[in-house]
């Protein structure tokens, strides 16, 4: 039975019953299901389209600019914290749960809003996909992106991702690489007689710590780059010189360096060793000066920040949209048992999204 949400509602009570739907990566049906069902029966202004379990909707009005919202459905696994629940009152009132911060108040915000305005200043599009806590390529955004691209165009894009309830603006890009060297097995017994390529790796670690990082001010915002190994693995026994050595490391750069940029200055930090590429996503300029995103800082009465990370905003960006990460909860509570959102949060992003599209 598909569960039945009122989109009219509280938007704290709508992020409740969300919540109480289970929809971790892959198991998104129930609640794909109750999102298309809600917004086909209360929202008769809305195109509804299902893609996979995405849903999707948008307004036909004729306005001159267009704004998508997306918001992913999935949670990460369930971690003794459901149902909801909730703790405190006023302006201390806790929402506990998983998905409470990590989507699902920015999904209620959207639903809320998507339901409740019928004479918007913008077309709306609302986009809610599915996977997007586990690997890219099942990521239901970049599914939408190859099969319904004109879903995603528009003048801007806000994804309702967790931000304190304050806008983030663009992302950083991310890469991360392996640095490899090599050595000559032998016994451990008779080490001279081999070359140990964890020993090697040492003036890779050294560059490392060398290595001053950038910290760039676009647009008035203050990103800080960041280059960290994550991760070292060599050796086959404990009796035996190790022959090979994989350091592997991860490069947050700041938006205005491109993806090339960055792989091209990890290679020459790295001259000498083999760089073998294992991940790489751009990043996403802030794009404040655009006219409607200017509209949403000033609905907003707040001061942008940099948003130190990568989200799914970078995707739009390379669609040439300007994209902030604008939603209720703190992304540090993300992905965690004690998982919950301040209901003022839910209900200030509401307030500033109705008065930036109304």
């Amino acid at each position: 039975m598909t569960a039945s949400l009122d989109l009219t509602s509280d938007p704290v009570e709508l992020t409740a019953a969300l919540v109480d739907i289970p929809s971790v990566s892959g198991s998104e049906k129930n609640i794909a299901d109750a999102v298309e069902e809600a917004l086909r029966a209360q929202a008769p202004h809305l195109e509804v389209v299902r893609n996979g379990e995405a849903v999707l909707a948008r307004t036909h009005l004729g306005r001159d600019t267009r704004v998508v919202l997306a918001g992913h459905l999935d949670t990460v696994p369930i971690n003794d914290n459901l149902p909801s629940r909730r703790t405190g009152s006023g302006d201390d009132e806790l929402l506990h749960g998983c998905g409470t911060t990590d989507m699902k108040s920015g999904d209620a915000v959207m639903l809320h809003l998507a339901a409740t305005l019928t004479e918007p200043r913008h077309d709306l599009t609302f986009v809610f996909y599915d996977c997007e806590e586990i690997e890219a390529e099942r990521n239901g955004l970049g599914r939408i992106e190859r099969e319904l691209p004109e879903w995603l165009d528009g003048d801007l894009a806000v994804v309702c991702e967790p931000s304190n309830a304050a806008i983030e603006a663009g992302c950083q890009g991310t890469i991360r690489v392996e640095v490899r060297t090599t050595g000559t097995r032998a016994h451990t017994a008779r080490a001279w007689m081999g070359e140990n390529a964890i020993h090697a790796a040492q003036p890779i670690l050294q560059r490392l710590v060398d290595h001053t990082p950038r910290n760039p001010v676009i647009d008035g915002l203050q990103y800080r780059e960041g280059l960290q190994a994550v991760k070292i693995t060599g050796g086959i026994a404990g009796n035996v010189v190790p022959d090979s050595c994989v350091v592997t490391v991860n490069h947050r750069f700041a938006p205005d360096k491109s993806a090339e940029q960055a792989e091209a200055e990890l290679r020459e930090l790295f001259s000498g060793y083999e760089v073998v590429v294992t991940d790489l996503s751009a990043g996403a300029l802030p794009g404040l000066t655009s006219p409607a995103a200017a509209q949403l800082v000033e609905a907003s009465n707040s001061e942008p920040v940099a948003k130190l990370g990568w989200t799914d905003v970078a995707r739009f960006a390379a669609r040439g949209l300007p994209a902030v990460n604008f939603g209720p909860g703190n992304p540090t509570l993300a992905h965690t048992q004690q998982e919950h959102v301040r209901t003022t949060e839910i209900r200030h992003c509401t307030t500033t999204l109705h008065r930036f599209l109304s």
